[in-house]
């Protein structure tokens, strides 16, 4: 089979309308990670009757337990087709196992570093390719957080922008940093090698056990999330960070952290809530998802991707006392 791709094997397995959408989905091998086996599903969303160039590049990411359907229901509805219908070429990225990516051999240990390192990196290249310009890039919760990694680690060069929703790593558990309840659920975790979504009701997908032992290793007393924090000063390219009012898995105060620790001119933090006029205090999914997001909330974005240099929202002022550093 010909590849889509100069640049490393990429197959379309599939290539439908739905509606009045395009829909491709790419399976990418970049053989560019110690895993050989890894392939990512990107499923590129388009106006079917669009002719002409597409417009601009945005690669979704999706957050834990997750995967395409975050963004793109199976009616056509969703952030996805949403920024398709307003002109925009949309690509969502599925991360190894997850969705219509397939488990790797090595699917017990992936972690948050390889998707960061090796996997959006090759998405951003074959987007690239085939858009002909860079990606802006647009991440949930985990997915936000690994964009934020891929930032500090310099592996996103050349994006256009990021943009990431209720993203943090500054909140801390208590009895995570007890040092012989947080070995031991590691121990527990490498034996059962993934979490899964269904079981613990948080999502239609399972977590690598990776993952959750890497969180774990920043939750630990002495633990920190890695170099990469410290490279996100280094980092020049605009980016939005937003987080919920009422958001209490990632709250507003640490997803604050992070963007106070990103370098650059061109960043803006906004709280989605009503301080700031909007109707609600938005949560931790329904800040992407829902009627009210979708009148509120994906206007912002849009705004953002066309003009990322002009302000948003005015600020709501930080909580009296709340923690600033990662």
């Amino acid at each position: 089979m010909q590849s889509s791709s100069q640049l490393f094997p990429v197959a379309l397995i599939s290539a439908e309308r739905r509606g009045d959408l395009s829909e491709d989905v790419y399976l990418i091998k970049a053989n560019n990670s110690l895993d050989f086996t890894t392939e990512l599903a990107v499923t590129r969303l388009g106006l079917a009757d669009r002719a002409g160039p597409p417009g601009a590049a945005v690669v979704l990411v999706h957050g834990s337990f997750s995967n395409r359907r975050f963004w793109y229901s199976p009616k056509g509805q969703g952030l996805g087709p949403w920024l398709a219908r307003a002109g925009f070429d949309v690509w969502i990225a599925e991360m190894r196992g997850h969705g219509l990516s397939p488990r790797n051999q090595g699917y017990a240990s992936n972690r948050l570093d390889d998707y960061a390192r090796y996997d959006l990196p090759a998405i951003g290249a074959f987007v690239a390719e085939m858009n002909g310009h860079p990606a802006y890039w647009v991440g949930h919760s985990m997915g936000g957080t690994t964009l934020a990694m891929a930032l500090g680690l310099g592996t996103l060069a050349g994006a256009r922008g990021v943009a990431v929703f209720g993203s943090q790593v500054s909140r801390r558990y208590a009895g995570l940093r007890l040092p012989p309840l947080n070995w031991a659920l590691r121990r527990v975790l490498k034996g059962f090698g993934r979490v899964s979504g269904a079981r613990f009701k948080r999502g239609p997908e399972d977590e690598p056990a990776g993952i959750a032992i890497e969180l774990l290793r920043w939750q630990s007393l002495l633990g920190r999330p890695g170099a990469w924090w410290a490279g996100l000063a280094q980092s020049q390219a605009p980016v939005l960070v937003a987080a919920g009012s009422a958001d209490e898995q990632d709250p507003a105060w640490a997803c604050r952290a992070l963007f106070e620790q990103l370098g650059g001119e061109h960043k803006q933090f906004i709280e989605l809530g009503r301080a700031q006029g909007l109707a609600q205090d938005f949560g931790h999914v329904d800040m992407l998802h829902g009627p009210q997001a979708q009148a509120e909330v994906w206007p912002l974005l849009e705004r953002w991707l066309r003009q990322p240099e002009a302000p948003l929202l005015r600020e709501a002022p930080a909580a009296p006392g709340a923690p600033i550093s990662g």
